[in-house]
């Protein structure tokens, strides 16, 4: 009985030194792996960085939003669509007080948000 003990005792370590010499070389060969030799890129899922926009003249990204742009990114997450008409301007002045503390909306464009809605109210 003793002897089969040492014996899985010993197939035991040997298994571990075994998965440990395996992992040891595997990370080695990650950290030390010399650097691919042809000039072609790895082929990726991404874009490729050295392409060129195309250039129509026309910048890509627009330097402001408009109010009513804001109004539908910042109240048509929480609220069905509501039209400037339903409300008076005071009416939406006093809203936009209040939603601009709620959603968290900074002034310059809350002050967007609310001319557009009163530019539009129609009272």
């Amino acid at each position: 009985m003793n002897k089969s003990k040492q014996l899985k005792a010993l197939v035991q370590t040997t298994f571990a030194a075994v998965v440990a010499a395996v992992a040891v070389s595997g990370m080695a060969s990650m950290v030390f792996a010399d650097e691919p030799k042809s000039d072609v890129p790895a082929p990726t899922n991404s874009v490729a960085q050295n392409a060129a926009a195309p250039d129509t003249g026309t910048p890509a990204v627009k330097s402001h939003l408009t109010g009513a742009e804001l109004y539908s990114i910042n109240c048509y997450r929480c609220h069905p669509e509501r039209y400037p008409t339903e409300r008076t301007a005071a009416q939406w002045k006093t809203i936009m007080l209040h939603m601009q503390v709620r959603a968290n909306i900074p002034g310059s464009q809350a002050r967007l948000i609310l001319q557009y809605l009163q530019d539009n109210s129609g009272r």
